[in-house]
């Protein structure tokens, strides 16, 4: 938990390898994770580093194993164990085999594809032939035909008609027929037929749309010009005889090769399925080690190399508590390699900021990643993710607070929550499911406390929970109760003087001023927690100025902030309190009576406009004595604090400044010029910068604890759309008890369970999520959290893993590309 406080320490370390230990070295590094290097050949061009070859031959295995996946009829198995390092010549038989793999699947593709493409030709001509058939046995057409196609040559006709036969697709027939028809200028008779049985493609498998068609023609121009045209609209020509008797033993020999490519070609893919099947077992096992590689090799490219003592040199952050991890790993690749000489890790003392890292788990790292999407924090600087555990939750269930609707969001985290495991292993491109699966902790949580808030609201689907009973009595008989529609229940005479035990108390659902007393009751519940929650906010700052040793801040900025806010905002809220303590039915001094309980928002307004309350008798202006007074030195005080904040610093840092100086010895008089100059420039920036500060705190104070209003507004919101789905839809299918209302009252209640998951729940709680979140980034960090650090990115094969994985397959079916 003390990762989660603040960031780790973190240390740079330069490490000196030998280069024949430093594979299982970097290996071992790996799989821990802990070790983020830094390159230490930044100018120098890719293709010129020392592993540059090695990465090349990961990264074609890689391509090659790629394609193979898309080559496989589903996922592949999750990759099996195997022997934590593999030697060169175990990587070499890997290559082989990898390399047999794609030559043989390309050979068993490419041989597939051109039987396919045969099968495809054969099909296509025997539905020419059974097409073409009824059209050369009926004389009607011969006649037609002679009669249409006629060409003039000195008054004498041309003897013999030829024709052309083949295939086109059924889009291009209309501009097809058009263009035969203007290259022979009409001379030509053009019959057509769609096939009906839809095609494949050989090659992408795609359903295709054909038409068979017969061009008859006279000469042997003509015959040209419509072969160019066919060729062009890339249709497939077909030798077709003339007489029937040629056609019949022609389809014939074409129905006994078809049978004959069928049972090769379902021979050939029961092979390719056998071998596909073979290589599913181990390829993602196969994957994995190849990327380990090639991580590894990628990384050594990184690494600077000493030619005088021949090593290799490293440097990288590492977490002070992983050191030992860091030097073990080392001292294996040592052992490993059989070197004599040790591999060295000695600390590398830096000015440069480390990057930030906090140790999660899986439960801690849905919250940190909360904290991280507004800012990595700054190096060691307080983690706010530690406290959001339970101030998110808490102050979504403020605004969400309803015990059915926090039921069930409990129970579908829950459900994630029970079967985390199985649901990691199954990775998917769902990003609205990734994020309720990342967050399922911070779902379960937040629905646990929508339990508590409603139970504390006397809240379920809108209805009250009387578990207790009630704290109030009915002071009127039945017949009363019978005439009249609406009664007032004095607190005096039907208030028992006993406090619910917990929660509202359930007579409040039936009272008409409900929403009034609810309004009441929330808004000054949800100033009471944006105080404290800003008030805390303030009060982390002191941890950081502690640990970085600014103890001056405390005076200059802490003491002057938590004052201002204090003295106005939580004197509001004490205000509040004494309210609720002091006004009451039963006070025997009318000035303290239910009538005359004073509005804390008017006294407020009136404290800052130094205003006097006017009141009624027997009613005061005041709540007790001395009032006025006290409030105008509260009010004295917090606008004094505003010079502190605003002067404090710079003043405390212009002194600093001039201190320094009266020590500096043998500084020329030119050189003291430049550095005055230079003094008075920053002394204006920082000026500046520190009065930005100031009014964004002064008005923050103001509007951040406005801000907070939403807790009330969106718990009211909710609990009047949770009403208004009860009164308007649920309790119509709950009127009478024939067997027609029970079959209106199943159809309504889904209609109602719908409305209730997809806007209250889903909607609602998306709403109510986001302003949470507003109130932690801006209304609560802002007081102590600059969150501009920079993440801990380790050399990690989990890591690398799981990014290679969200990569696209290729699965086009074609071969890679060379």
């Amino acid at each position: 938990m003390g990762s989660m406080f603040r960031s780790e320490e973190m240390v740079l370390c330069q490490l000196f390898v030998q280069p024949e230990a430093a594979y299982v070295s970097m290996y071992e590094l790996g799989e821990a994770g802990v070790a983020q290097f830094r390159d230490l050949n930044p100018h120098v061009n890719d293709f010129q580093r020392r592993y540059v070859s090695e990465v090349r031959r990961c990264s074609e295995m890689e391509r090659k194993l790629r394609w193979v996946s898309g080559e496989l009829p589903e996922p592949p198995p999750p990759p099996k164990p195997t022997k934590r390092i593999l030697s060169p010549r175990d990587i070499n038989i890997l290559e082989e085999r990898i390399d047999f793999i794609e030559s043989e699947i390309q050979e068993i593709t490419r041989n597939a594809r051109n039987l396919k493409s045969d099968y495809q030709s054969l099909k296509e001509l025997k539905l020419l032939i059974e097409k073409t058939q009824t059209f050369f046995q009926d004389p009607n057409a011969h006649r037609k035909l002679s009669a249409s196609v006629q060409v003039y040559n000195n008054d004498a006709v041309l003897g013999h008609l030829g024709f052309i036969a083949g295939v086109v697709a059924t889009s291009r027939v209309p501009s097809f027929e058009r263009m035969l028809w203007r290259i022979s200028h009409g001379n030509i008779f053009f019959k057509q037929a769609q096939i009906d049985e839809l095609l494949k493609d050989p090659i992408t498998g795609h359903d295709l749309q054909k038409t068979v068609f017969i061009v008859f023609f006279h000469g042997e121009q003509i015959k040209l010009r419509v072969k160019k045209v066919c060729h062009g609209f890339q249709a497939t020509l077909y030798p077709c005889p003339a007489i029937y008797k040629e056609q019949q033993d022609m389809l014939a020999g074409v129905e006994t090769r078809i049978k004959d490519l069928d049972m090769v070609l379902e021979q050939t893919e029961q092979h390719r399925r056998l071998v596909l099947a073979n290589i599913a077992r181990d390829i993602s096992t196969w994957m994995v080690i190849v990327r380990k590689e090639k991580a590894i090799y990628h990384t050594l490219n990184m690494f600077s190399m000493d030619i005088t003592k021949k090593c290799l040199i490293a440097e990288c952050w590492v977490p002070r508590s992983d050191i030992q991890t860091v030097q073990k790993a080392l001292d294996d690749g040592v052992k490993a390699s059989g070197s004599p000489i040790p591999s060295i890790l000695h600390f590398v003392p830096t000015r440069e900021v480390p990057p930030t890292f906090n140790r999660t788990n899986k439960f801690t790292s849905g919250f940190q990643n909360l904290i991280d999407s507004y800012g990595i924090a700054s190096y060691r600087e307080v983690n706010p993710a530690l406290y959001t555990i339970v101030t998110f939750p808490f102050l979504f269930a403020v605004m969400f607070g309803d015990v059915g609707h926090g039921l069930i969001m409990t129970i579908f985290a829950a459900i994630i929550v029970k079967f985390e495991k199985q649901l990691s292993k199954q990775k998917t491109d769902n990003e609205i499911w990734n994020i309720f699966f990342g967050g399922r902790y911070i779902i379960l949580l937040m629905g646990i406390f929508s339990i508590y808030t409603g139970l504390i609201y006397n809240d379920m689907f809108s209805k009250s929970l009387n578990i207790f009973g009630s704290s109030w009595k009915n002071v009127y008989d039945n017949e009363t109760l019978l005439h009249h529609k609406m009664l007032e229940l004095d607190p005096v005479d039907a208030y028992t003087k006993t406090p619910y035990p917990f929660g509202m108390d359930p007579a409040w659902q039936f009272a008409a001023n409900n929403i009034i007393f609810l309004n009441s009751f929330k808004m000054k519940l949800s100033i009471i927690f944006g105080v404290i929650h800003m008030a805390f906010g303030v009060t982390m700052s002191v941890v950081n100025f502690n640990f970085f040793k600014k103890p001056e801040m405390i005076f200059l900025q802490y003491i002057p902030q938590i004052l201002f806010l204090m003295l106005l905002f939580w004197y509001l809220c004490i205000l509040m309190f004494m309210k609720w303590i002091m006004y009451s039915t039963e006070s025997t001094d009318p000035a303290y009576g239910s009538s005359c309980a004073p509005s804390v928002l008017i006294i407020f307004i009136n404290m800052m406009l130094l205003k006097k309350t006017e009141v009624k008798p027997p009613c005061n202006p005041f709540m007790y004595d001395g009032q006025g007074d006290l409030q105008s030195t509260f009010l004295a005080f917090a606008f004094l604090c505003i010079p502190v904040m605003l002067f404090g610093k710079p003043v405390y840092k212009i002194y600093m400044a001039k201190k320094q100086q009266r020590y500096q010895q043998g500084v020329e008089s030119g050189e003291v010029a430049d550095n005055a100059d230079h003094h008075d420039e920053g002394m204006g920036e920082m000026m500046i910068t520190q009065a930005i500060h100031t009014i964004e705190y002064v008005l923050g104070t103001v509007s951040h604890t406005a801000s907070y209003l939403r807790l009330w507004a969106l718990s009211l919101a909710h609990a009047q759309l949770s009403a208004v789905l009860w009164q308007r839809v649920l309790r119509i299918g709950l009127s009478g008890g024939s067997m027609l209302n029970s079959i209106k009252l199943y159809i309504i209640f889904a209609i109602w369970a719908f409305f209730t998951l997809a806007i209250l729940v889903l909607m609602e709680g998306l709403s109510a999520f986001l302003h949470t979140l507003r109130l932690h980034w801006v209304e609560f960090m802002s007081k102590f959290y600059e969150g501009q650090g920079y993440a801990f990115a380790p050399f990690s094969f989990a890591v690398i893993l799981e990014q290679e994985d969200e990569k696209p397959v290729e699965t086009n079916g074609a071969a890679p590309p060379e």
